[in-house]
């Protein structure tokens, strides 16, 4: 399921908001917790702005936004991990071989 490009290290920049780590999908996030809905947005730079009802409270938005990724990327949340901004907007996400791609993410994965 790789699809070209560089390969994005663990915990480093990549050079826009998704790339491909092997099989594993590593997304750049912009959190927006105490949204209407949940909702996958638009990139805003190298970000994928990702909008959750919970409050962020405790991590509780994050725990959330996992919850709603995995169903998103046909994933379960364990194959989901943070890399770094658990208790911040700006996040850090591996996605281990994601079932399926929203389309904003695999419009820009096919451009690549």
């Amino acid at each position: 399921m790789h699809v070209g490009g560089k390969a994005a290290r663990e915990g480093s920049a990549i050079d826009s908001f998704c790339a491909w780590d092997g099989e594993t999908l590593v997304l750049n996030i912009l959190g927006q917790p105490g949204a209407k809905r949940d909702a996958i947005g638009k990139v805003k730079g190298k970000q994928l702005k990702v909008s959750v009802t919970a409050a962020p409270v405790a991590g509780r938005a994050t725990d959330h936004m996992l919850r709603f990724l995995a169903e998103e990327f046909g994933v379960t949340v364990n194959d989901i991990r943070v890399v770094f901004g658990r208790f911040n907007v700006n996040k850090q996400l591996r996605i281990k071989s994601p079932g399926k791609l929203p389309p904003v993410v695999g419009k820009h994965l096919a451009q690549a």
